[in-house]
């Protein structure tokens, strides 16, 4: 058997060791759950409930408060010291990448091997409190998000609930177009191509057909300071962005886009995107607009700090120190001028699962916890679709529910803890000392 298939294998083999009991966790339409904790986070408020329970029937809430009723027949589980909260949101991660060379496991890495690995990576996520999430790009695996976002909603394997868009968008010698390989070895690009606005349009509907939630458009790149400033050329005008807009507008979904910098991103803000992913650089009449109409800047800091000490070479690490240390400048900038923000981390090739780190940047760089809790559980529930179902811990949401120990509202590191998880009302982590 070839190294690659061994891989894979062990891969699958994980999965199914991990996931055996998956299906028998199942809670049922009817069954009853009560949680109790020391603490509640009221997400929108910013108030505690002390002490605090929450009631759950199937998979929704059916109460929340300092006590709730106890049925007969309830499952009880007492966590003690820690502190409710919602499931977390990562609003940009990257399922079908890992740790390692980003450029060669795309060419080198069948996409069945991948499908694997992304169920690993949704498992890692979920066991680390992510409940719901973005997938911005399988880069270059296509529609096989499709596969792996309904096989988790079937309960065939754990994950968080999941938007997808299929591969991204780009055009010829773009973004993530194979731009460092033989030319001569027509090494495919992680993106589709799209040079036109006909051509977005026509591709959104094929991957709308292939089961995409959204879209997602590389706009900018690649990023250089020169000066102290960031350059980054644009790769659609307004007007071919808007026609993207339209079509996702017209099949109920939205666009994302990647970009970093000017004018990119004043013509994705002016076309009417869902989101503009990293925003490095917003001028001031783009940071108008956002506020205008609501549209959320996810900053993902956490891969931007990753890249200053993991690039290739000490040179690239040095170059990647220098867009950091702008981003930061910029991002505390933008906290200043009040924009919405989302927070997704760009996770993938760093660790899945560790990408809480995102929550402790945003927060040294101005925000407040509540504030970040905010922008995550408030202004994510309703850029991937879910406002009024995930987001909060109140009647009738979706029983996704996490629990911490110490407060996030003064420490928001506790969140790289998390020490149980349940989706659905599924108990998916519970410590160890959980008392039933």
């Amino acid at each position: 058997m070839s190294r690659k298939f061994k891989t894979a294998g062990r891969a699958f083999g994980l999965i199914i060791a991990t996931c055996g009991n998956f299906a028998l966790a199942d809670a049922g339409a009817h069954h009853l759950l009560i949680i109790r904790a020391a603490h509640l986070i009221e997400i929108d408020s910013g108030k505690v409930v002390s002490p605090a329970e929450v009631l759950v029937e199937g998979e929704r809430i059916v109460a929340a408060g300092a006590s709730v009723r106890h049925p007969a027949g309830a499952e009880f589980i007492d966590l003690g010291d820690a502190t409710l909260l919602p499931g977390l949101i990562d609003a940009h991660v990257h399922l079908f990448l890992h740790s390692g060379a980003e450029d060669l496991q795309t060419v080198q890495e069948s996409v069945p091997k991948r499908t694997l690995l992304a169920l690993l990576a949704a498992r890692d996520d979920l066991l680390a409190g992510f409940t719901a999430e973005r997938d911005l790009g399988t880069e270059g695996a296509g529609s096989a998000d499709t596969a792996l976002r309904d096989a988790i909603d079937q309960g065939l394997f754990p994950g968080p609930r999941l938007r997808i868009s299929g591969n991204a968008i780009d055009i010829l010698g773009g973004h993530e177009d194979a731009i460092a390989f033989n030319p001569a070895q027509h090494v495919l690009s992680n993106a589709t191509y799209a040079n036109s606005a006909d051509e977005l349009v026509a591709v959104i509907r094929a991957q709308h057909k292939e089961g995409s939630d959204f879209v997602k458009i590389y706009q900018t790149g690649p990023d250089e300071i020169r000066d102290g400033t960031l350059h980054t050329p644009f790769q659609y005008t307004t007007a071919q962005l808007r026609a993207a807009v339209d079509e996702a507008a017209r099949l109920g979904t939205g666009v994302a886009v990647h970009a970093t910098g000017e004018p990119g991103t004043g013509y994705a803000v002016e076309a009417g995107v869902a989101s503009v992913e990293h925003a490095l650089q917003l001028s001031d009449d783009t940071m108008r607009l956002m506020k205008e109409r609501h549209i959320p800047a996810v900053p993902t800091l956490t891969i931007y700090e990753y890249f200053t000490t993991h690039s290739p070479t000490p040179e690239q690490n040095r170059k990647a120190t220098e867009i950091y240390n702008y981003k930061v400048k910029e991002f505390k900038r933008q906290v200043a001028a009040g924009i919405p923000m989302a927070v997704g981390s760009d996770v993938g090739p760093f660790a899945h699962g560790t990408q809480a780190r995102e929550f402790e940047l945003m927060v040294q760089g101005g925000m407040t916890p509540l504030a970040v809790l905010q922008a995550d559980l408030l202004t994510g529930a309703k850029l991937l679709g879910w406002e009024h179902q995930i987001g909060l811990l109140k009647q009738g949401y979706y029983a996704d529910i996490i629990a911490v120990h110490g407060n996030p509202l003064s420490d928001i590191g506790t969140l790289k803890d998390v020490v149980f998880v349940v989706k659905a009302g599924v108990i998916m982590k519970r410590p160890a000392a959980a008392k039933p």
